[in-house]
């Protein structure tokens, strides 16, 4: 059964994701925010792959203990050192319904802070 607000959430997304299309050049950065953690991941839409992921669930590096927005701006920093490896530069930002404020931005922010541009 979905809330409101992820009724909400998911209208937004559908309405964002008809706009924002990641492609082999530029492609995608795909964030989740759960409860506890934060998931981001670029994905190249034309072929439906992930090229890059990170999240406080599963990097080492991520202190679990501090501020989430403190794991999100380290989470951002891992996927742009992350992507910079791989050979990406430019990618969309697909914020996946969420305001712009608070874990979001500071994973936009550490993303920037690892290298990459949107």
């Amino acid at each position: 059964m979905l809330t409101k607000k992820v009724k909400r959430r998911n209208k937004i997304r559908s309405r964002i994701r008809k706009k924002i299309t990641g492609t082999a050049d530029i492609p995608r950065l795909s964030v989740y925010r759960s409860n506890k953690h934060i998931y981001a991941q670029i994905i190249n839409d034309e072929l439906g792959h992930t090229l890059v992921a990170a999240s406080s669930k599963e990097d080492k590096d991520v202190d679990l203990k501090a501020p989430k927005k403190d794991a999100a701006l380290k989470v951002g920093e891992i996927l742009g050192a992350k992507a910079t490896e791989a050979g990406i530069e430019n990618v969309v930002f697909d914020r996946g319904g969420y305001l712009y404020h608070g874990r979001v931005k500071a994973l936009a922010d550490g993303a920037r802070k690892g290298g990459l541009k949107f």
